[in-house]
């Protein structure tokens, strides 16, 4: 197999892959909001694994997966192994070209993400990409343009609480004011490294944008969702590199500091020191500090008791209570989405609400100390 070909070792027996991050792929109950046939989408740049929870999600809401295609025929081989509806397409023209396609699923080298979604868009289809969309600010300005331009829409999978169902449960709770005015939001990020998985590119730093830009996509954007912030002012921010001298230019620790136009606070901490020990991939929590109470997130693991994900604390007036919902929300981002696409409307998430949680990650990197 081509150094950097991910393929998650749990397609087999269809249960998402914990132990390693770039390949969990969460799978959910199905929940069509339309027929076969009705919203068709391609996959196509496979190089993250991140690709098939995307391509998972759609399907569960009702698309119809048509077409794959990579540079690298391994790839699309191990995709069309999960997903064996979907014709390796001989070039990128060849999808773009077919007027039945909607929209083009993607997951580029992070570099490469913003003027391949461009392409996508000026060939008439939306797209949706990998988190972190960008790597400069540049890139998202062109982005920014080529929307403007077509109406084509740029969707970004910030997948920790769009495919985390105690993250899309807290944002239902605090949205009805379950806790008040939400005054700060603490997010914790620790993702497993899995070095000998990962392909070159994603230890360049030209390529991979820096951690903040990276896993600090996903942080930016929860909170922006959590406080119903629509911008932010960045007040701290720090990169560092700990235990991995054999690639300088990596970035395995950081950490940033928010504050939203709601008034509400934000610190967020990003690293690649998930331990071997832990079953999960990374021990993500989420406290959500309101008013009139507190949410705790434990989203891919409760350490040492419970190796299943989705669990949400909750303090309030009345008492305290933990809430287990896997298996009970959903994911009803995708079914939103595609139903944006159809109707041109923005309820699954603006087209700038997506764009300033990406503007956000790219200021926090330019801006951060570097602590090593």
């Amino acid at each position: 197999m081509a150094a950097g070909t991910l393929i998650p070792r749990a397609l087999a027996d269809g249960a998402p892959q914990k132990s390693e991050g770039m390949n969990y792929a969460p799978q959910g109950k199905p929940n069509p909001v339309v027929k076969p046939g009705e919203f068709v989408f391609a996959a196509a740049r496979l190089d993250h694994g991140h690709i098939y929870g995307m391509c998972n999600g759609l399907l569960e809401a009702g698309a119809t997966l048509k077409w794959v295609y990579d540079p690298d025929p391994k790839k699309t081989e191990a995709f069309r192994a999960k997903f064996p509806q979907a014709q390796a397409a001989r070039s990128i023209d060849e999808v773009l070209a077919d007027p039945g396609v909607r929209l083009v699923a993607a997951a580029a080298v992070t570099s490469e993400r913003g003027p391949f979604g461009c392409q996508v868009m000026e060939a008439g289809k939306d797209y949706f990409s990998d988190k972190a969309p960008f790597t400069t600010m540049a890139q998202l300005d062109q982005a920014k343009a080529v929307v403007a331009r077509t109406g084509r829409k740029y969707m970004v999978y910030y997948s920790e609480r769009l495919h985390n169902e105690s993250a899309m449960f807290a944002t239902d709770l605090v949205q009805k004011g379950a806790i008040g005015r939400v005054i700060q939001v603490v997010c914790l990020a620790p993702h497993r490294l899995s070095k000998a998985s990962r392909p070159d590119w994603f230890f360049q730093r030209e390529k991979f944008g820096g951690i903040l830009c990276d896993i600090g996509s996903h942080q930016f954007e929860q909170f922006l969702a959590y406080t119903g912030s629509s911008d932010a002012t960045i007040s701290h921010a720090a990169v560092g590199n700990f235990a991995n001298p054999d690639h300088p230019e990596f970035e395995d620790f950081g950490e940033a500091c928010l504050v939203g136009n709601s008034g509400a606070l934000n610190y967020v901490r990003v690293d690649w020191f998930t331990p071997d020990g832990l079953s999960s991939w990374g021990d993500g929590r989420t406290f959500i500090l309101g008013a009139k109470g507190t949410i705790e997130l434990r989203k891919y693991l409760d350490i040492a008791r419970d190796a299943a994900g989705d669990h949400l604390y909750i303090a309030d007036e009345k008492g305290e209570r933990h809430l287990s919902v896997a298996g009970k929300v959903g994911y009803r981002f995708f079914g939103e989405f595609i139903l944006d696409c159809l109707n041109r409307t923005e309820n699954a998430m603006t087209q700038a609400h997506a764009f300033k949680a990406a503007e956000l990650c790219l200021r926090a990197q330019s801006m951060a100390q570097r602590v090593t």
